[in-house]
């Protein structure tokens, strides 16, 4: 229906609509199975102030736009934004939601959902050179004259084994090396290497939203150094990055609250030495970093590994017995009680070695080597039902197109069959639907990437292929996560060769969408009534039990000191047999 927008909307209520909006995505937001606490509710994530000023925030760059630039956003603006998101939702039950949250009413939508969107598109530079600009406070703002009317969702979902283009408006700049990861509604990207950060290092990032495809920048504000080749998990309420180089290897990190869009540094205090070409796991708990290279050109290898903990912002060596032999380019899985590390380059040959760390006992088990995959690095692996999978990579002078499936429970391995497989590559990257692997792009040879994939079944220890069309450009050195029905992937190096800003999320009907993550209570969210406040519901202390899930840690390919975004085929840093 069409309402009328001759009304206002003044700040309290605003406010209280964008206090929903947050409840909407925080329902979505994923607690890791494995945390003993349980979820909290928004109030104690983000505070009366931080709501505040986020709402303050789009205000005054609207004004900016009226001020600065002579061109205020229009009623004719809004209603197209909102018609944009209506027609290329991603995750169209998400958007319905936050449809709800603020009452269906389409002048609420176009002001409080639509308006941050359109003034984060249309304003170039950081957030505080933004608010440098201001001219006026956002008390003066007023909101646009016009009719509205609500779009129709149309999209029903994903159509199986079919992909769909990111958006590039207001994406991060083209870049390789960064990382990814999930927090149950959006994708955060940050770091890497591209020529349009200044030293090449990116300390820039985004978070993209399926539900309105659409990106919005992560705060510099506090941020870590730029770098690339670092790692990062997702804890339930942060994305934590460390290592790295920046330009050189790096021991520092940063926490970012993507509900706060802020960063907090994390200590350097009894860290692990800085390295890169490492791995990272995410327990539940804690962070645990293992094994890289502890100079630009891998001449020396990281030898010790470490625990952070986001709760005290401290750090715990792991133990170095038993440990396998250092190396880097390799892959590390969580299992729901282990890191289970495998494969890699250990300085002078690849090798198929592993273990499996236990941090409740601060203890390493090898794996087997009896029917173990041939010796390889730059492969990919995740954590399946009750297996790591690992596949491609590099053994012998090649690319392969072979695997294996490691049960530690009987500390056996399973060759994963060739039959149907995706062709040899290099660098692929892979997700876990819930009972399938999916693997996609890769490096072949200079000049030579690839946008082919395959799908893998343990179960059934058979593949199928991904589709192609509609599939991004081929590429390698990108990134990828599972969003609970799609794979999106994003970034990278591509023909030419030049990095890319460009993605694609590919439907796996195969895989089951979780359900979003419950809070410890209820809270109410805003009512339809433009005035009214929600009020908050005190979070009760609980404890649950520590669940397993898995956890698959992209591993990136290494170069040779500072890397340009040039072809980067296998980067020497020392003889390979």
């Amino acid at each position: 229906p069409s309402k009328s927008s001759q009304r206002t909307l003044t700040f309290e209520p605003r406010v209280a609509y964008q206090k929903a909006i947050e409840e909407v995505y925080w329902r979505h937001r994923i607690w890791p199975k494995e945390r003993l606490d349980l979820k909290p509710s928004l109030d104690a994530v983000m505070s009366q102030a931080q709501l505040e000023e986020k709402v303050a925030d789009y205000l005054r760059n609207s004004q900016v736009l009226q001020d600065s630039d002579h061109h205020p956003i229009t009623a004719e603006q809004l209603q197209a934004e909102m018609d944009r998101m209506a027609q290329h939702t991603k995750q169209p039950e998400v958007l319905h939601e936050l449809f709800e949250a603020l009452g269906n009413d389409p002048f609420v939508v176009a002001e409080c959902l639509a308006r941050s969107a359109l003034v984060e598109r249309f304003l170039t530079g950081s957030r505080n050179e933004r608010v440098k600009q201001m001219s006026r406070t956002h008390e003066q703002f007023v909101a646009a004259i016009g009719n509205y009317t609500l779009p129709t969702i149309g999209w029903a979902g994903c159509t199986d084994d079919s992909w769909r283009a990111t958006t590039t408006t207001n994406a991060p700049v083209a870049r390789d090396y960064h990382t990814a990861v999930w927090s149950g509604s959006k994708m955060i990207i940050w770091g890497g290497f591209s020529n349009n950060c200044g030293s090449g290092y990116c300390n820039t990032g985004g978070q993209y939203d399926p539900s309105t495809d659409s990106w919005t920048a992560t705060s510099t504000t506090n941020a870590p150094d730029g770098r690339a080749y670092h790692t990062a998990v997702w804890t339930g309420s942060e994305m934590i990055v460390w290592g790295g180089a920046a330009p050189s290897p790096s021991l520092t990190g940063g926490r970012y609250n993507p509900s706060t869009d802020s960063w907090t540094a994390t200590s350097t205090a009894t860290a692990p030495p800085a390295r890169v070409f490492h791995t990272a796991v995410w327990t539940g708990i804690e962070m645990v970093v293992w094994g890289g290279c502890a100079n630009d050109n891998c001449s020396q290898l990281s030898v010790f590994g470490g625990r952070y903990n986001p709760q005290t912002d401290s750090w715990t060596f792991t133990s170095n017995t038993n440990a396998p032999s250092p190396r880097y380019d390799h892959t590390a899985v969580w299992s729901g009680s282990e890191m289970i590390v495998w494969g890699g380059f250990d300085g002078s040959n690849r090798v198929n070695t592993g273990g499996r760390y236990n941090p409740s006992t601060d203890t390493w088990t090898a794996t087997s080597i009896t029917n173990a995959p041939i010796a390889r690095y730059n492969h990919t692996a995740v954590w399946g039902v009750d297996e790591m999978i690992i596949w491609g990579g590099s053994p012998i002078a090649n690319v392969g197109n072979t695997g294996g499936r490691y049960n530690p429970g009987t500390d056996s391995w399973t060759a994963t069959s060739t039959t149907n497989a995706p062709s040899a590559r290099s660098v692929p990257k892979s997700v876990w639907t819930g009972n399938e692997m999916i693997v996609w792009g890769g490096f072949v040879s200079t000049g030579n990437y690839l946008n082919t994939g395959g799908r893998y079944d343990p179960g059934t220890d058979s593949w199928r292929a991904t589709s192609i069309t509609n599939a991004p450009a081929p590429r390698y050195i990108h990134t990828a996560i599972w969003s609970g029905s799609e794979m999106i992937v994003w970034g990278g190096i591509g023909s030419g060769p030049t990095d890319l800003n460009t993605g694609g999320r590919y439907c796996a009907g195969s895989g089951a969408t979780p359900t979003p993550t419950p809070t410890a209570t209820i809270t109410p969210t805003a009512t339809t009534t433009p005035t009214s406040t929600p009020t908050a519901t005190p979070t009760p202390a609980a404890t649950a039990t520590a669940t397993a899930t898995a956890t698959a840690t992209a591993t990136p390919t290494p170069c040779t000191g500072r890397c340009p975004p040039t072809p980067r085929p296998q980067p020497t840093r020392a003889p390979r047999a």
